[in-house]
């Protein structure tokens, strides 16, 4: 169940989904529409850096001078006041926390309009300022959501790396969780879909972090990196019988997809399994600011898994029932199959004369015994490196 946070919604990632979608193949009139979404944000919320921002990065995006320098000045006269404020601060004695609190309305101000060269340079230096490890969480999470709305990933890692640091040292619980959430979309948009899946997974249960995305989209990462990472048991437990995603049901039918993809893998209905991949592609991956790069390489994975699990049930299979099987062509299906199979993704082969497919399942014992022979060699090379820097004994050395 959501809960919404008490954290200020700063920066508002609505407007960069927004944004994003502007980058996508779209109709002149959804366009349109999203140039007026934008604007009014703007109008409402004086916005004048980030009106400055979209007028550079998107050629076409409709820019009136007059109505910027009326923003501007709106911005100036706020960013005055609080600048006075923390003079003031500066000037009066024993008053570092009152310093601390006006330089951190500074730097939420300058999020809020989404000018983040100052946003950036201002949460740093509240980072110099403050000592306490909770409120240097909160600024760096900030910072954080900065840099996920401007899809800047290299840096969202170095945020993420530094609050890691401070969570151990004294994060609470509901910070963990904000990092857990934050840690899970990182890992969700840079493809590493197993370690997303956790964190996604467990965040569903004590999800807050409203400010930087809605339970919703959390549950539908949750799904997608689920669905692609998962086994069968822990897909069966984690996804599909979870309280949290059967919550959902209908208050998200635009998940509906992903949840039928979800559950026709699990249940092997594959004769349907293909629409509703194509169908969850479409909607909610192409779309989605953090799936988009990955659309492709989901779509693709996935149907090497359901070709796999259907495999693992049978020593051969003709590829026109397999085929019938996908409700998809016998050519279609033979090409993709070659995909798979050189890197060996499929364990099978193609006797194409007589139109079988024959799956050749890894010698476990032969698997185990290569496995006991790299870990041995890693161990041996680490003993010889340990021996090489370690004396015990005049000439006598570990080898």
């Amino acid at each position: 169940m959501e809960i919404e946070s008490d954290v200020p919604h700063i920066p508002d990632h609505k407007l960069s989904e927004k944004e994003f979608l502007l980058t996508t193949p779209i109709s002149a009139e959804e366009r349109g529409k999203i140039f007026e979404e934008l604007t009014n944000a703007i109008k409402s919320e004086n916005l004048a850096p980030y009106y400055k921002y979209l007028h550079e990065q998107v050629k076409d995006f409709p820019f009136d001078e007059s109505l910027y320098k009326k923003l501007a000045s709106k911005n100036e006269t706020e960013i005055g006041e609080l600048k006075s404020k923390i003079k003031e601060a500066e000037g009066e004695e024993e008053t570092e926390l009152d310093v601390v609190a006006t330089t951190t309305k500074l730097a939420e101000y300058y999020t809020k309009i989404i000018d983040r060269t100052n946003a950036t340079e201002t949460l740093n230096k509240v980072l110099e300022l403050t000592s306490d490890t909770g409120k240097k969480i909160d600024n760096l999470l900030t910072l954080t959501r900065l840099d996920f709305f401007f899809n800047d990933l290299p840096q969202v890692r170095k945020d993420l790396d530094q609050i890691s640091i401070l969570i151990e040292k004294g994060g609470d619980w509901e910070r963990r969780n904000r990092f857990k959430a934050y840690n899970g979309i990182y890992l969700l948009a840079t493809r590493n879909f197993s370690e997303a899946s956790q964190l996604l997974t467990d965040s569903l249960a004590t999800f807050t972090s409203t400010e930087l995305c809605t339970y919703e989209q959390i549950a539908h990462y949750a799904i997608v990196a689920g669905v692609i990472s998962l086994d069968r048991v822990d897909l069966k437990e984690k996804i599909i019988d979870s309280p949290e995603i059967l919550s959902i049901y209908s208050s998200a039918p635009e998940l509906e997809p992903l949840l039928n993809l979800t559950n026709s893998l699990y249940t092997c209905q594959y004769n349907c399994l293909f629409d509703y991949l194509l169908q969850s592609y479409d909607q909610l991956l192409l779309p989605n600011k953090y799936l988009h790069a990955h659309a492709n390489y989901f779509l693709r994975e996935m149907r090497c898994k359901s070709y796999g699990q259907l495999l693992e049930s049978y020593k051969s299979l003709s590829l026109k029932s397999m085929a019938a099987n996908f409700n998809i062509s016998e050519d279609f299906l033979d090409q993709d199959l070659c995909r798979f199979i050189p890197n060996k993704k499929l364990n099978c082969v193609i006797d194409k004369v007589n139109g079988i497919i024959e799956t050749n399942r890894p010698d476990n014992k032969n698997n185990q015994y290569h496995l006991l022979i790299k870990q041995g060699d890693t161990l041996l090379t680490k003993l010889q490196k340990y021996g090489a820097a370690v004396k015990l004994s005049g000439a006598e050395r570990v080898v």
